[in-house]
């Protein structure tokens, strides 16, 4: 959607001071000047120095001078400018505007306006730069010269590079599971203090696998330049588990990988993808090709989707995206399936995601919007329910989303098409969605994903945004890595989400008197089944049985904090790996959950804990991925934090000098509790604070917790005329969570 295209050559130029390139998240500071055009600046004209909606550089502020992000803004012949900024001033996606007004004067040809970002004279540390990469970071300028608040772009915009720091983390990624014999690959990549893979990494590490792997060396080298190395051609020839540990010129491992199954003779194989992302295109960042790139390069995932808002697509661009995946895709290596999201406004259905099969397939817009060329608005579907319509007879995909607009399945939902929802992304944790589809007796499997702006699928990490939450990735057991293995996968439900590990969930449920398992929900219609006595995780399956046992198996990325057996909206059971007998001086403190289903769904937990005649021997955060929010031991009886949520969950864990005495004070806008030490026991303590699931919660743990492997086989009974939609939430203790589809049993 264009601004005036009114003589942009004459409405003057730009330019910032240095230019080059930084890194990202660093303090910096610039001088942007602006030079007016034959027409200068009217009286009450302005001038818009905008940025695009996915940066997370730091706010603008105009009263702290020696505070970061200061700005200062200056005319040259002294004419008097009003200057504010506003997160949402512009047209998307450059949303976030420093708007700069001539309030008394004008502006004529040659005068300038001076943009000082990140002034540091009065002792600022400068601008923190946005915290990840973009090779052409815009400082893009618009012009009202006639004070008609009509905007010229100008036809030149200034641009910087913002470039990853040096490695702080190291990450090692193995496929989750491959047969026996069958040929694999460990990437390793280091992760600048943002999450940027860095490309500054001069390391040799040492290669220390849990059993024998043929044609793994015994280092590698990480060297300048490179944004991962990759180690291909291994093989295990024994059934088990496989992790590798990455270790330094000190001795001291720096990164251990996800864990690893070696399968003998497995129908089925986990992929990994990030189903939902968004590039520079739409309202993300970089292009749509670094987007396919970076997921299967350093991400090193094995599936991805682009998916921009459909009402910022031309058609040109659908076209390009389809270019592209066609491109990227190759049978048992990558996958990217073309597709878009229909971004339907809340009150007509909200967000979904399309995932064709094959390419040339139509894009059915919630609106144009932003699309200037209506030539084929004919095509729209304006509500979901039109959407469903529309792609009845279209080999593809959906999944409910939430987002900025969230999905309302009550209002449509087509069981032939929407087959899950997408219980987390980088907008947060969103469990109330799943117990939307169950309460309405939808079979749905869940899935997580990223809906990542930051160039980052399948890595994303939220930055310095409201975005809390790392984004999620979703593991899919199919029979093969193709578009078509993808989609079975996807349509039986046979996947998990997770908030961004790669731990490993097997889900089964086994039948004393048999089952019928059913290849296509029979809600749809009349269906054959077939006779299994064992059905996984998705399965829809038909039984006589009054019980199921129901057997889960964990390998974590950390130690299990707890898993909780779930039936349809009920927590039936939850499992812990450790006793009351083996709890110690750790406790947590935990908050979570949002304001309400909508945008503005943040809540603050800013706040403090005291320990009245006790004392913090140490304190750690969990799940602070905002690393400008404030965690400080003050004391060691005082705790201090910013924080927020939006769904998931965060808080701290500490180590108490003494494990029964004082009492813990705890102060959040939310909530305020005092609580006895001696009474924070293996059940956790709850405070509820309203709005949406939000609740604060206390509890302990033992010292250690050596529990990565949980192996868990229950009994649950069944109840006639219902669906028992029996599935599981495993929460690690490093604050990652991991949701298991559902087992549907029709008794």
């Amino acid at each position: 959607m264009p601004h005036s295209t009114f003589l942009p050559e004459e409405m003057g130029t730009a330019t910032v001071s240095p230019d080059g390139r930084f890194e990202a998240g660093s303090h910096q500071s610039f001088t942007l000047t602006y030079t007016a055009g034959r027409f200068g600046i009217d009286d009450t004209g302005s001038i818009k120095v905008v940025h695009r909606f996915a940066s997370d550089m730091g706010k603008p502020q105009f009263d702290g001078p020696e505070a970061p992000n200061f700005v200062t803004v200056e005319a040259s012949n002294g004419a008097v400018l009003h200057v504010e900024y506003d997160m949402k001033r512009n047209i998307r996606p450059w949303d976030k505007t420093l708007y700069i007004k001539v309030v008394r004067g004008f502006l004529s040809e040659g005068d300038q306006i001076t943009v000082r970002f990140g002034d540091t004279r009065g002792g600022s540390p400068g601008m923190r730069l946005q915290t990840f990469c973009e090779e052409t970071f815009e400082f893009r300028v618009l012009v009202d010269a006639i004070a008609t608040y009509n905007y010229v772009e100008l036809p030149d915009q200034p641009t910087i590079t913002i470039v990853p720091g040096p490695p702080v983390a190291w990450r090692a990624v193995l496929p989750t599971g491959r047969r026996i014999g069958e040929s694999f690959r460990l990437s390793i990549r280091g992760d600048d203090r943002w999450g940027n893979p860095s490309d500054l990494c001069d390391q040799r590490l040492t290669v220390r696998p849990s059993r024998p792997v043929e044609g793994l060396p015994d280092a590698v080298e990480m060297t300048p330049g490179r944004f991962a190395t990759v180690v291909e051609d291994l093989t295990v020839m024994t059934p088990g588990l496989l992790v590798i540990d990455l270790v330094d010129d000190d001795g001291m491992r720096v990164a251990t990988s996800n864990p690893m199954q070696i399968l003998d003779g497995a129908v089925l194989l986990p992929w990994w993808g990030d189903l939902h992302g968004q590039s520079e295109e739409t309202i993300g960042t970089n292009s749509a090709r670094d987007f396919h790139a970076f997921a299967r390069d350093r991400a090193f995932l094995d599936v991805t989707a682009h998916q921009g808002n459909d009402f910022q697509i031309t058609n040109d661009f659908w076209a390009h995206l389809n270019d592209l995946t066609a491109e990227f895709t190759v049978d048992h290596r990558f996958i990217a399936f073309p597709g878009y999201e229909w971004s339907g406004n809340t009150c007509l259905g909200g967000d979904r995601n399309v995932l064709y099969l094959t390419e040339g397939q139509p894009i059915h817009r919630s609106s144009h919007a932003l699309v200037d060329d209506l030539s084929d608005i004919e095509t729209d579907a304006t509500s979901a329910s039109d959407l469903f319509e529309r792609l009845t007879d279209r080999d593809c995909v959906v999944f409910a989303h939430i987002g900025g607009r969230y999905a309302d399945i009550d209002y449509a939902h087509d069981e032939r098409l929407e087959t899950g929802v997408e219980v987390h992304s980088a907008w947060g944790s969103f469990e109330w969605l799943v117990d939307d589809a169950l309460r309405a007796g939808y079979r749905v499997g869940i899935l997580a994903n990223s809906d990542g702006h930051k160039g980052r699928p399948g890595a994303s990490h939220p930055g310095a945004t409201k975005f809390g939450s790392f984004g999620g990735l979703t593991c899919l057991w199919a029979t093969e890595l193709t578009r078509a293995g993808i989609a079975d996968a996807l349509r039986r439900r046979h996947h998990y989400g997770t908030t961004g590990c790669r731990s490993i969930l097997e889900v089964e449920a086994r039948f004393d008197g048999g089952a019928e398992l059913f290849a296509t929900d029979p809600n749809l219609g009349p269906v054959v089944g077939t006779a299994s006595d064992t059905v996984m995780m998705g399965d829809i399956v038909r039984s006589g049985d009054a019980e199921v046992t129901l057997v889960v198996d964990v390998v974590g990325t950390a130690p299990i904090e707890r898993i909780e057996v779930r039936n349809g909206l009920e927590v039936i059971e939850v499992v812990r790996p450790y006793a009351q007998a083996d709890l110690g001086r750790r406790i947590r403190v935990v908050w979570e959950g949002s304001e309400y289903r909508g945008r503005g769904r943040e809540t603050i937990w800013d706040g403090s804990a005291e320990l009245e005649g006790n004392a913090f021997e140490e304190a750690v955060p969990i799940n602070r991925y905002n690393l400008d929010k404030r965690f400080h031991l003050e004391a060691s009886d005082r705790l201090e934090w910013t924080s927020l949520t939006t769904g998931g969950h965060a808080g701290f864990e500490a180590r108490l000098a003494d494990v029964e005495a004082g009492v813990l004070h705890i102060r959040t806008g939310p909530v305020t509790t005092s609580i006895p030490v001696d009474q924070i026991d293996l059940e956790p303590v709850v405070f509820e604070a309203g709005g949406l699931g939000r609740r604060l919660s206390v509890f302990r743990l033992p010292d250690v917790n050596p529990h990565n492997q949980v192996h868990v086989e229950r009994r649950i009974p069944l109840t006639a005329g219902v669906d028992d939609a029996i599935y599981v939430k495993v929460v690690q203790e490093d604050g990652h969570v991991l949701w298991s589809s559902p087992v549907y049993v029709i008794v």
